[in-house]
């Protein structure tokens, strides 16, 4: 009797469980498909081509959003350019050469603490340490950098999973073939987890294309007539276009159809990106290398 009274209990417990996960998930799923559907109904109607590859008019009441398209791909590919090679350095010592004690536990810390440091911190440090100490001045390459520092944290621990997530048995059979540690690294451990790494990437894009603080202080520009011709020139990007428009611009009220045009295609960017994150991730688990 004890036995079946405990394993109704476990039961229940089971199913008052899965009942909440699932009305949790319902309830996350109705609210982005309500999110989606009213900015997709507001923002359809200003979608086409010329909204894509024109640049502002009339004080921003009209035209497209070309150059803060371009603008959000310089600075994005700005910042995976600056902050991949440091990320995947730090990953490849924490993993491979560094010995477990107090400061790689430290180091972990530090970048798990630096992942959770709201945007507008790394934005003001950009502006005094990029902007105003370097003298690097408002340009792509202070937005990039900032970027950069901001998704640095994320591809440090995204890498360092993929490569903790190699088999040891890889390592230990290039050792074994009479390859040094380094080229074992570089010809075997890293091949097998690029799957992973890749999915930081993507992740890091879409982190980085759609935020608006750490780039209103050190790249973008309220408007300029022509895109950047050099990494130190002021740049318009897509978040900060959207907020101009609806925060500061004297015609906000006549641009509602573009915001939300500008609105639905930095959400379809986002979304894409991480969708190929999910399809980097299931063709890992196909090659079996998680």
């Amino acid at each position: 009797m004890r036995r079946r009274a405990s394993a109704c209990a476990r039961r229940l417990t089971e199913v008052v469980a899965f009942s909440l996960f699932g009305a949790a998930t319902v309830a996350g799923l109705f609210a982005l498909g309500i999110i989606l559907y009213y900015i997709i109904s507001r923002g359809s109607g200003a979608l086409s081509w010329e909204f894509l590859t024109t640049f502002p008019r009339k004080g921003m009441t009209a035209g497209g959003i070309y150059p803060a398209l371009v603008g959000s791909f310089y600075l994005t590919a700005g910042a995976i350019v600056l902050a991949l090679p440091l990320a995947l350095g730090a990953a490849i010592f924490l993993v491979e050469y560094a010995r477990e004690g107090p400061w790689v536990r430290a180091i972990r810390i530090g970048v798990n603490t630096l992942a959770g440091v709201p945007s507008i911190v790394f934005g003001l440090l950009g502006l005094a340490l990029f902007v105003k100490a370097l003298g690097i001045g408002v340009s792509v390459l202070s937005g990039s950098l900032t970027l950069g520092l901001l998704i640095l944290p994320l591809l440090v621990r995204t890498a360092e999973e993929a490569l903790r997530s190699v088999p040891r048995s890889f390592r230990e059979g290039g050792l074994a073939l009479g390859a040094t540690r380094w080229r074992t690294i570089r010809t075997i451990v890293l091949p097998a987890a690029l799957p992973g790494i890749l999915t930081g990437i993507v992740l890091g894009l879409s982190r980085a294309i759609g935020e608006t603080a750490p780039i209103m202080f050190t790249a973008a520009a309220f408007f300029t007539p022509r895109l950047p011709a050099s990494p130190l020139d002021e740049v318009m990007a897509l978040p900060y276009h959207i907020f101009v428009m609806a925060t500061e611009s004297p015609n906000a009220w006549r641009t509602k159809d573009l915001q939300y045009g500008a609105v639905l295609v930095l959400v379809g960017l986002v979304l894409v990106l991480n969708l190929g994150a999910i399809l980097l991730r299931a063709h890992a688990r196909r090659r079996k290398v998680w």
